[in-house]
C-alpha cells in the first residue's frame, strides 16, 4: 500500500533529524547551542516518527476495525502536544540557568541579555 511507503519516509525523516540532533549534541562548543541542537532538530524528528506511528495506526484501524489502533493514535498525538509545550520551556529554563549562572556563549559578538542586567 502507498502508506507503508509514507510511513518509511516519515521514520527516515524523523530519524535523520535526531541523529542530526545528536551530532549537534556532541559537536557543539556551549550549552546555548546544543540546547538547539537538543530541542529543535530533536522535536522535529520526534514530531515525523510519531507521525509514522499515527499513520501505522491509522492505516491498521481501517484494515482491521481494532479499537486500539485508535486508542494509539490519540496517545501518540497527545504526546506530540506534551512534547511541543514541554520542549521549548525546558530550553528556556536551561538557557535561562545558564545564563544566571554566568556561563557566556563561545564566540559570543553581542550579549545584550547582559546589558539588560545592568
Amino acid at each position: 500500500m502507498w502508506t507503508d511507503y509514507l510511513i518509511w519516509i516519515f521514520l527516515i525523516i524523523g530519524l535523520t533529524f535526531n541523529g542530526l540532533g545528536v551530532i549537534g549534541l556532541l559537536r557543539f562548543p556551549d550549552v546555548y547551542t546544543r540546547l538547539h541542537a537538543a530541542t529543535k532538530a530533536t522535536t522535529f524528528g520526534s514530531i515525523f516518527t510519531s507521525l509514522a506511528v499515527v499513520t501505522y495506526a491509522f492505516t491498521q484501524l481501517y484494515l482491521t476495525k481494532d479499537a486500539a489502533n485508535l486508542t494509539l493514535s490519540l496517545h501518540t498525538i497527545i504526546a506530540i502536544a506534551c512534547l511541543l509545550l514541554t520542549n521549548p520551556v525546558g530550553a528556556h529554563a536551561i538557557a535561562r540557568a545558564a545564563h544566571r549562572s554566568g556561563v557566556t556563549p563561545k564566540k559570543a559578538v553581542v550579549d545584550k541579555l547582559a546589558e539588560v542586567k545592568k
